[in-house]
């Protein structure tokens, strides 16, 4: 498996696993990130790979200093059962 990149000229996160590529598609307005939509192949269903795509790209939004809008269901929910990514909300 790969790491989590930052595609910064198309607005997303991407995770390459088996020759497929998860996206994580955001909007940034200045020290702001907005999480909008969360893409997993079909063929990566069910192994993890939405998981590690969000903690890899929460990770990188930590490091920068932003604080995130999750505007994607699944990154929501995803940050409920991980609290301890709960200080990168905007509140």
């Amino acid at each position: 498996m790969s790491d989590v990149i930052d595609n910064k000229a198309h607005h997303r996160f991407e995770f390459e696993v088996e020759g497929h590529l998860a996206t994580e598609h955001y909007k940034l307005d200045g020290n702001v990130i907005t999480f909008e939509h969360t893409e997993v192949p079909k063929e990566l269903g069910g192994k993890g790979v939405g998981s590690k795509l969000v903690q890899g790209a929460l990770d990188q939004v930590r490091s920068a200093g932003l604080k995130l809008i999750p505007q994607c269901p699944f990154v929501k929910a995803w940050i409920e059962k991980h609290p301890d990514y709960q200080d990168l909300v905007k509140q």
